[in-house]
């Protein structure tokens, strides 16, 4: 059931973004030390409603990673964390997929890139990494915020805009490997690979519940994605943001697949 779920999970992503008083971090003024840039505090509109807020989500400041998290990065956290290689993760944490592409506990391969987008992590996994790093993994509100944001022209004549990008990628099947980081694009806040290359974990993926058609009942709801809140849309034809969310709600915490991977985030002191 997951995996038809997730195969038929081809999407868009459609939400107003407005700024707020702070200014736009372009990509030459991102942290270069730690790769890392600097996403200004806003508000966008989500296609979903939530009972407390509305469809309008504020978004304070905080630092997001350039890149997702590679399999060399990685590598280098289990070499630290022996805990989580692959033959001594614990299965609470990680199902029987975790680094399932790889050759070995501390062996890559040859067939996967070191600096492709690292998969077949749990959410499990993605937290302890982020954590190792000093930093945390992005909320739901931030990583949408993020990735809503137009694309870095390059020449003038630039017209690729973000939504066609996206509606680009999920129209293609999963590839078993992925391509470097960096190989897609960058947004006007020197974020890269948004879309275009893997899905993305997020801290509080579980909490939001969507609701179904008029064949659905609140107790399979409940059972399917064990969530702590619930939201109406707002557009209901936006079903390509809709299945995201959708997506989402499917996971647990230990699932590991060959398209979900990470980036991490930090607060700004």
């Amino acid at each position: 059931m997951v995996k038809q779920t997730i195969f038929l999970l081809i999407c868009s992503l459609h939400s107003l973004v407005i700024f707020g008083q702070g200014s736009v971090v372009y990509g030459a003024e991102a942290n270069i030390n730690t790769l890392m840039s600097k996403v200004p505090s806003g508000i966008f509109q989500s296609f979903y409603e939530k009972k407390e807020t509305g469809n309008v989500i504020a978004v304070n400041e905080f630092y997001l990673d350039v890149f997702p998290v590679t399999n060399k990065q990685y590598l280098e956290f289990v070499k630290e964390n022996p805990k989580w290689l692959r033959s001594s993760v614990s299965k609470l944490f990680a199902d029987e997929n975790y680094l399932k592409n790889w050759q070995g506990d501390l062996e890559i391969g040859a067939i996967q890139d070191p600096n492709a987008p690292v998969v077949n992590v749990s959410w499990f996994a993605a937290n302890a990494y982020c954590r190792w790093k000093g930093k945390r993994l992005p909320t739901t509100s931030e990583w949408e915020y993020a990735a809503v944001q137009d694309i870095k022209k390059k020449e003038k004549s630039d017209t690729a805009k973000i939504i066609d990008v996206i509606l680009s990628w999920y129209s293609k099947p999963s590839i078993k490997v992925v391509p470097p980081v960096g190989s897609t694009f960058q947004n006007i806040f020197g974020i890269s690979d948004m879309h275009g290359l893997v899905w993305e974990w997020t801290a509080d993926f579980n909490s939001y519940v969507a609701g179904g058609d008029s064949r659905s009942s609140d107790e399979i709801e409940r059972n399917l994605f064990c969530a702590s809140g619930s939201f109406g849309t707002v557009n209901r034809e936006d079903y390509a943001a809709y299945m995201r969310y959708g997506f989402r709600g499917s996971l647990q915490g230990k699932y590991c697949l060959q398209n979900l991977g990470f980036r991490c985030a930090k607060d700004i002191n």
